[in-house]
C-alpha cells in the first residue's frame, strides 16, 4: 500500500472519530490537511489547499473533455456532474471549493448543530445557511450539497448572493436550488450552477457541516478542490493534480493547433495527424513550438513536460 493511501485512511479515521466524539461543524486545519494530504503547497488558515491563482486562470481555457480524460487516466472517475441550470451560461468560472452539506430537517440534530455553532462563535442571527458564506475568501466557490431539493430548498436569494460575491468574487455550485433568480442574475460578476430555482424560502432543511467531503450528484468533492465550471458541466479537480491537469490540457491544445494548421496547409494527411506521429512530424511540431511566441505555459514548464512526454 502506498504512503498516501495510509495517510488518507488515517485522515478518514480521524474525521470519523472527531464527528463521533467531538462534534464540530468544520474539521480542524490539521484534519483538512490529512484529508488533502497529497497537496504539498501553500494552504489557507482553515487547512484547505491554496492552489495558485495563475493556474486557476489558465484552467478557464481547459475543455471539460481534457480535464475529465486526464482525471480518468489518474484513476479519478467520479469528479464530473452535468445537467445544470446556469445563471450566465456564456461564462466560465474557476476557483477553490468551500464545501457545505445540507440535510432534511431533524430537530434534535439541528438543535445540536446550532449549539455547536454558538460554541464555535458562529453568527446566531438569521439561518445557519449564512455560516458557509462567512468563511469565504476571494477565489472560493461555495459548493453545497442541497440533496437536490428545489421547492423550499432555496439555499440563497439575491441578498446572500451579494454577500457571496463580495467575499469570493465568484459564485456558487449547488446540488439544490436558489430563489430570486432575477436578482442573482443582476449581480455583476456573480454566477451559479444550480439544479433548480423556486420563489419559496428555505425550510425543513438544515446545515450539517462545512468543509467536509460532500457529494454533488455523481461527484465527490473535497475542500480546496479546484473547480472548473462552464456551459458543459462542472468538474472538481483534486488540488494536487491541478498543475499537471492544466499543462497536459495546454499541450493537447498546442498539438491540436499544430495539426489543424498543417492539415490546412496540406502538409500531412488526416490519417498521419490523427494517429501516432512519425519522428518527422514530432520534429516538425517541436520546431513549430520553439518558434511560437504565445505559449499558454512558460518555456520552463513546457521543457519539463516534454522531457517526460512519451509520443
Amino acid at each position: 500500500m502506498k504512503k498516501h493511501t495510509y495517510m488518507l485512511a488515517a485522515a478518514l479515521f480521524l474525521w470519523m472519530f472527531s464527528t463521533g466524539h467531538a462534534q464540530q461543524i468544520s474539521p480542524t486545519p490539521d484534519q483538512v490537511k490529512m484529508l488533502t494530504s497529497q497537496w504539498t503547497g501553500e494552504r489557507f488558515p482553515d487547512g484547505r489547499p491554496k492552489v495558485p491563482d495563475n493556474l486557476l486562470k489558465r484552467l478557464e481555457k481547459v475543455s471539460m473533455e481534457e480535464a475529465w480524460g486526464f482525471l480518468r487516466g489518474k484513476g479519478y472517475h467520479n469528479q464530473f456532474e452535468n445537467d445544470w441550470i446556469i445563471i450566465h451560461d456564456d461564462r466560465v468560472m474557476t476557483g477553490r471549493a468551500l464545501t457545505a452539506q445540507y440535510m432534511p430537517l431533524r430537530d434534535d440534530l439541528n438543535t445540536l448543530v446550532k449549539e455547536i455553532g454558538k460554541n464555535e462563535g458562529r453568527v446566531q442571527a438569521g439561518g445557519t445557511n449564512s455560516w458557509p458564506i462567512d468563511k469565504l475568501v476571494e477565489g472560493d466557490i461555495y459548493v453545497a450539497d442541497g440533496y437536490g431539493k428545489i421547492v423550499d430548498g432555496t439555499l440563497i436569494g439575491d441578498n446572500l448572493g451579494n454577500a457571496i460575491y463580495a467575499k469570493s468574487k465568484r459564485g456558487v455550485i449547488f446540488y439544490g436550488s436558489v430563489r430570486d433568480m432575477q436578482g442573482l442574475s443582476a449581480i455583476d460578476g456573480f454566477n451559479g450552477w444550480i439544479k433548480g430555482h423556486d420563489p419559496s424560502f428555505i425550510q425543513q432543511m438544515m446545515l450539517t457541516t462545512i468543509n467536509y467531503p460532500i457529494r454533488v450528484g455523481r461527484a465527490t468533492v473535497l475542500p480546496g478542490d479546484a473547480v472548473l465550471a462552464n456551459r458543459f458541466g462542472v468538474i472538481f479537480i483534486p488540488a494536487h493534480l491541478l498543475a499537471d491537469c492544466v499543462i497536459n490540457a495546454e499541450f493537447i491544445m498546442l498539438r491540436d493547433q499544430f495539426g489543424i494548421q498543417r492539415l490546412k496547409e496540406g502538409k500531412y494527411s488526416a490519417g498521419q495527424i490523427d494517429s501516432k506521429w512519425s519522428e518527422d512530424i514530432v520534429k516538425d511540431f517541436l520546431d513549430w513550438v520553439n518558434k511560437k511566441q504565445d505559449l499558454p505555459m512558460s518555456r520552463e514548464e513546457l521543457d519539463k513536460f516534454l522531457k517526460e512526454r512519451t509520443w
